[in-house]
């Protein structure tokens, strides 16, 4: 790896805690630069401005782990279980993404992530359509309903319970729990 390369992914590391703690508004590009231990025009001349540099980081985490879990329309229970570990093993994902919902919203720009979400609404469309998945839900009604069951128990879920009080068996019932709700709702 090249010094430059280097310094972009202590930048992008920096910036990823930066804008998962922050947010788009929040984040410092000064804070950003000390952790990277890099100068803050180095900031500017890789990524241009702080939006892109949270383009970047949300490509590189939401939209990145999006493809990376494994997606079946015919096996939507595994697939939020799935998504369910990938959440706990990267907390950051789901406060990027609630970031970017937040102070983006649904209308803003388009999401790098798009295309990941219309791969997988087309995998539903198809699978409805051939029988192999109950037509009870529109796909988009469909695919949001079993994302926010996986996410449920993540730092900015819908659960209850602080998260740092969910013991390591606890997330074992709570993946079950999600894979059944998403067997019962399909």
């Amino acid at each position: 790896m090249s010094r430059a390369e280097a310094t972009k992914a202590r930048i992008l590391a920096a910036a990823t805690a930066e804008f998962a703690a922050h947010g788009i508004a929040g984040a410092r590009v000064e804070r950003i630069a000390k952790t990277a231990s890099a100068n803050k025009n180095l900031i500017y001349v890789y990524f241009e401005s702080k939006d892109l540099l949270f383009d970047a980081v949300f490509d590189a985490h939401v939209a990145r782990g999006l493809e990376q879990v494994p997606f079946t329309a015919e096996d939507l229970p595994g697939y939020a279980g799935r998504i369910h570990d990938y959440c706990r093993e990267h907390p950051e994902v789901l406060r990027l993404a609630a970031w970017h919902r937040l102070e983006r919203g649904a209308e803003g720009d388009p999401s790098v992530a798009a295309p990941a979400y219309a791969a997988k609404l087309d995998s539903l469309a198809t699978a409805q359509r051939e029988g192999h998945l109950a037509v009870t839900f529109a796909p988009a009604t469909l695919l949001t309903l079993v994302l926010a069951l996986a996410t449920a128990w993540g730092p900015v879920g819908a659960t209850s319970l602080p998260v740092q009080a969910v013991q390591d068996s606890d997330w074992q019932e709570a993946r079950k729990a999600v894979v059944e709700a998403v067997r019962s709702l399909t």
